[in-house]
C-alpha cells in the first residue's frame, strides 16, 4: 500500500472521528481517559508497587524503567524526524478539544506509554497483563477522539511501546 493512500485513509478516519454527532460528548469522555495515561500517574503506581515490597512487583518496577529510559528518547527522534504535522494543522476545519504539548503527532506517546505498561504487565504478570490493554487501546482512542493524533500514530505509539518493552523482557 502506498504511503499516499494510508494518509488519506488517515484523514478520513480522522474526519469521521470529528463528524460524528456526538463527537464533543466523546471527547468529554476521551479527555478523562487520556488523563489517565499522564506520566505522574504512571509514577505513583510505580511508587506503590515499589513500597509493597512485593519481589514480583518491584521487577515490574524496574522493567518498566528500563523500558522508559529506551522508549522516551526514541519516541522524541522519531517524533522529531517524521515532522508530522497534527490533524488541526494539516487538515482544514479539523478541531483540536486540547492544546497538544508539542507540534508533531507521529507516534503517540501517550499510547506508546500505555503499551510500555501493558507490555510488561503482559510479561510479567502473563494473561492478568490482559486486563489492562482495554485501557491501553482506550488511551490510544482517546487522543484520536481529541483531535491531537491521526489513526495511525496511534498505531505507531502502540508498536514503539510494545516493541520496546518486548525487547526489555527478552
Amino acid at each position: 500500500m502506498r504511503l499516499t493512500v494510508i494518509t488519506a485513509l488517515d484523514h478520513q478516519l480522522f474526519i469521521r472521528s470529528q463528524s460524528h454527532p456526538q463527537w464533543r460528548q466523546w471527547a468529554g469522555i476521551a479527555r478523562w481517559v487520556s488523563r489517565t495515561g499522564d506520566g505522574p500517574l504512571y509514577g505513583l503506581i510505580a511508587l506503590a508497587f515499589w513500597m509493597s515490597q512485593q519481589a514480583a512487583l518491584k521487577g515490574y518496577v524496574l522493567d518498566v524503567l528500563c523500558a522508559f529510559a529506551i522508549e522516551l528518547p526514541l519516541y522524541v527522534l522519531l517524533k522529531h524526524s517524521f515532522r508530522r504535522r497534527r490533524p488541526v494543522v494539516a487538515l482544514q476545519g479539523a478541531q483540536a478539544f486540547i492544546e497538544p504539548s508539542d507540534k508533531f503527532s507521529l507516534p503517540s506517546g501517550h499510547t506508546a506509554a500505555a503499551f510500555v505498561i501493558t507490555t510488561m504487565a503482559l510479561g510479567h504478570f502473563g494473561l492478568l497483563g490482559l486486563l489492562i490493554l482495554p485501557w491501553a487501546i482506550a488511551v490510544g482512542l482517546s487522543r484520536v477522539m481529541l483531535g491531537v493524533h491521526f489513526p495511525t500514530d496511534i498505531l505507531a505509539g502502540a508498536a514503539l511501546g510494545s516493541c520496546v518493552s518486548c525487547m526489555v523482557l527478552l
